[in-house]
């Protein structure tokens, strides 16, 4: 049977009575006369047969390398595009809530060009990741068709675009704890994190803010790119009180990060020098874990836990660090600590940018997990779990 497709389902292989209905259907289709009613149910039955293996076909071959959408082609899908219907026109509405992790566009209703000025926005998901070889060494060199990536399961429907070592704008959230539990380290934490400071911010683009806390957030200063600035809040903190570490993070990214971004993408990032006891919040862990979440924020903790053993406090870190991307530091002495702003410091300098339009997409405020990978499994991609839509 030439030219015949061929089933990977064994059971699409007709047998007895199928076999006779089989041959049936290539009589009739080498004559051209039309399928009865028996042939065309067997053919349906054999194209569902043969789809539903489909889905894992497809998802074996789900890559990255997918070319970069120009300006005018991020308007508009040609897979989507319906043909214009007349209508009456209306300017373009603006979505009220759209939030960093993705846009809602508006209708493309029929303007008329003497009055409006037609434009659109697209669901966009900007993705910060860095990648790790085995020893814990960056790779900067990757290309986009070395990554492979799920959006709630599915490829992304178009990727707009990827940058290596991306010089995003930084904003970035300070968050020191100031309870008992660090009193006698605490004037050496003052210190390091004035220095990291110093390294890391570039005043033309980037902007930072100050918070301590012990049993409330106590912002220190605003969102600011003058380092006298910041440094006079961080030497403000005096510590003493219980600790509500998860109500920090909670307002941090609600009040601050969350309303950050501006018309441009920037990279988001919190630095948590605490040691991870929480006695005092009204918030519980995963409520802090999705408000950073929400506001697409990679959380970089450095543990202020500095006896022999590890414990709870420390793996509340860890947790908090992995689920939004980033990455925990346990210094073995409180002098250590500046080893640990350096290694933040080269991630934030090492970290890919990719920008895509995800597949399906649906302004529900579901969360839609992300599955990003490297094609070479000698690499680790650190990237956030997923993200809100809006609603």
């Amino acid at each position: 049977m030439d030219g015949a497709p061929i089933s990977v389902f064994p059971a699409a292989i007709p047998d007895g009575d199928q076999r006779e209905r089989h041959t049936k259907q290539l009589a009739l289709r080498a004559t051209g006369e039309p399928l009865d009613a028996e042939s065309r149910m067997y053919n349906g039955h054999s194209k569902m047969t043969r789809a539903g293996f489909k889905p894992f076909l497809c998802l074996s071959a789900v890559l990255l390398a997918l070319p970069l959408a120009a300006p005018l082609q991020a308007q508009t899908s040609p897979a989507t595009t319906a043909p214009a219907q007349p209508q009456q026109a209306q300017p373009a509405q603006t979505p009220a809530d759209a939030t960093p992790a993705a846009q809602n566009p508006p209708q493309n209703q029929a303007q008329d060009n003497s009055q409006y000025t037609i434009t659109q926005q697209v669901n966009e998901v900007d993705l910060v990741f860095t990648v790790t070889d085995r020893h814990g060494r960056f790779i900067r060199d990757l290309k986009q068709s070395d990554f492979a990536l799920l959006d709630d399961q599915k490829a992304p429907e178009r990727v707009y675009s990827f940058t290596q070592q991306t010089n995003l704008p930084l904003r970035l959230g300070v968050l020191i704890d100031t309870s008992t539990s660090i009193h006698t380290r605490f004037a050496f934490e003052q210190q390091a994190a004035k220095e990291f400071l110093l390294q890391i911010l570039k005043p033309a683009s980037d902007k930072a803010f100050v918070m301590g806390f012990d049993v409330t957030p106590d912002y220190k200063t605003a969102w600011s790119n003058n380092l006298d600035t910041l440094s006079t809040g961080i030497d403000s903190l005096r510590p003493g009180g219980g600790t509500a570490l998860f109500d920090a993070v909670y307002s941090a990214c609600r009040d601050r990060l969350l309303a950050s971004r501006g018309q441009e993408p920037v990279r988001k990032a919190m630095v948590l020098i605490s040691d991870g006891d929480d006695n005092q919040s009204h918030a519980y862990l995963d409520d802090a874990i999705k408000e950073c979440q929400r506001a697409e924020t990679i959380v970089y903790a450095i543990s202020t836990n500095v006896s022999p053993s590890r414990d709870r406090g420390d793996d509340v870190l860890q947790k908090i660090a992995e689920e939004t991307g980033g990455r925990a530091f346990f210094p073995k002495n409180i002098s250590d600590m500046p080893i640990s702003f350096e290694a933040i410091q080269d991630e934030l300098r090492s970290q890919y940018a990719l920008v895509y339009k995800p597949a399906d997409f649906k302004a529900d405020g579901a969360f839609r997990p992300i599955y990003l990978f490297c094609l070479d499994r000698r690499y680790s991609v650190r990237v956030r779990k997923g993200y809100f839509a809006p609603k």
